[in-house]
């Protein structure tokens, strides 16, 4: 009860104040926060929070400057233009800026691996076949494989509560599904439990670093890129791919979540 009435007290500060890179700074409060909200029943209330994207600004108008007339003898009054107050641009306007975000991804050459293409086998095909495809068509030259090992394991609990972690973290970076493919997975029961992830991006760089957009979640993880020419990244693809297996400490499968 609590961190509901906590949760309620700063919302307003996160849905209109507290802006991508001002989280980022905040990113325990952050993580906090976006376990809280995510939470089944606080959503069947509440609904999806939309994290504030721009700080809102309290615009006043333009103040009128008194100023004192001097009348021309014996000529008429001339008459004055109404002064122009600038105006605050419209959602619209706003909408169409954003829109204009350039994805630091596209410039990057195409390659031979098709995202979508791999992504639609995937869904529609058993994850052997899936595994098999994923190596016969894969760029290796223009496409990465990374590994996020989520920091604070020791901090997890509730089963239901990491998993609203992982897929919080997927919503917020809807962005990135053109060029990014995932397979998270959470091994272990309550209290005693781990979060882990297999990312492929487009390019060789960690994609989270690239846009301020992507950023919300990915400090809370430690990242490491794959060989994909080593065996040990082959094996572990196959095990995100397929869900299954344990983690280092032993801990099993539990559930799982795709990026896609």
């Amino acid at each position: 009860m609590a961190d509901l009435a906590v949760c309620i007290c700063v919302l307003p500060a996160f849905t209109d104040v507290l802006d991508v890179t001002t989280r980022g700074k905040l990113r325990h409060l952050t993580r906090w926060f976006n376990t809280v909200v995510h939470q089944e029943h606080l959503v069947s209330v509440m609904g999806e929070v939309k994290l504030c994207d721009k700080e809102a600004l309290v615009v006043l108008g333009a103040k009128k400057e008194k100023t004192k007339e001097v009348k021309p003898k014996q000529q008429p009054k001339p008459k004055q233009e109404p002064k122009k107050v600038e105006e605050k641009p419209t959602e619209e306007e706003i909408q169409v800026v954003e829109k204009k975000k350039v994805d630091p991804l596209d410039a990057l050459p195409k390659g031979t691996f098709d995202m979508d293409d791999f992504k639609r086998f995937y869904s529609n095909n058993d994850e052997d076949k899936s595994v098999e495809y994923f190596w016969q068509k894969f760029d290796p030259e223009n496409y990465s494989i990374w590994r996020g090992d989520y920091r604070y394991n020791d901090e997890l609990s509730m089963v239901f509560m990491s998993c609203n972690l992982m897929g919080g973290m997927f919503q917020r970076l809807e962005k990135l599904k053109k060029h990014g493919f995932a397979s998270a997975m959470l091994f272990g029961q309550n209290n005693d439990s781990s979060i882990s992830s297999i990312w492929v991006f487009k390019g060789q760089e960690l994609a989270f670093e690239l846009s301020d957009d992507w950023q919300i979640d990915y400090a809370s993880y430690a990242w490491k890129k794959m060989d994909p020419k080593d065996p040990e990244t082959k094996k572990q693809v196959e095990q995100y791919w397929k869900w299954e297996g344990a983690d280092e400490k032993g801990r099993k499968f539990n559930q799982g979540k795709i990026f896609k």
